[in-house]
């Protein structure tokens, strides 16, 4: 009955990951056999040093990358059946993303950035709640500016409100304040963290920052591509 009630309650689900890649040396393993349980609302921090297998394991955990061995699930839909197609399908409902390098679209304005994953869905109510969300995050002058006009700051906090927008169950956020300073970067956190409380998501943060690690309620420590302690 107990594992029954975790199943249920685990919005992420991974068993076994490994990554395993060639180089001229021969095969190289960027996971070694890493397994986890998220559980609905949790917030988890993924920490380690630089090419310790963090965003390797995020791309699995996410399905943005397919794993050499090893199965993930997304809110009990195993990622491992899907084509490309059904993964995107899978993330398009359940997931957003923060990135370190903000990754929006330099043609489109704050506002449409934040619309295109609600058009994607098919939502006719695009333009109203991404404008919501963008005064959410404080950027509410600011529908019209292109990344360019934007500093790091508002372009990072653009991206949030696009990974909000959509009220993903799981959020990934990878470095998400690695290109700030400190301030603002404390500033990005702390909406951050409030905007994912008041959501009820999920959050796997991928970070070097131990600060910022100490914020979730759990740190998994990656080291060669394994879990450690």
């Amino acid at each position: 009955m107990q594992d029954s009630s975790k199943e249920e309650t685990a919005v992420l689900e991974a068993g076994g990951l490994t990554k395993t890649v060639a180089s001229p040396e021969g095969p190289l393993t960027i996971l070694a056999d890493v397994s986890l349980s998220v559980r609905a609302g949790e917030t988890l921090a993924i920490v380690g040093a630089s090419g310790a297998g963090k965003s390797t394991l995020l791309a699995l955990l996410a399905g943005l990358d397919t794993p050499s061995s090893g199965r993930v699930a997304i809110a009990g839909t195993d990622l491992g059946a899907l084509d490309e197609d059904g993964r995107a399908a899978v993330r398009g409902r359940y997931v957003g993303f923060v990135f370190q390098s903000f990754r929006l679209i330099p043609a489109l304005t704050a506002l449409e950035n934040v619309m295109l994953p609600l058009e994607l869905a098919g939502r006719s109510d695009a333009r109203a709640a991404a404008a919501a969300a963008l005064e959410s995050v404080g950027l509410g002058a600011r529908l019209a500016h292109y990344p360019r006009q934007l500093s790091g700051g508002e372009q990072q906090r653009v991206a949030i409100a696009r990974a909000f927008v959509t009220r993903p169950r799981l959020l990934f956020a990878d470095e998400p304040t690695g290109n700030l300073d400190t301030a603002t970067g404390q500033r990005i956190a702390d909406l951050l963290f409030g905007l994912n409380r008041d959501a009820g998501s999920t959050l796997i943060l991928v970070t070097h920052d131990r600060e910022l690690a100490a914020r979730c309620a759990r740190t998994v420590v990656i080291d060669a591509g394994r879990v450690g302690s």
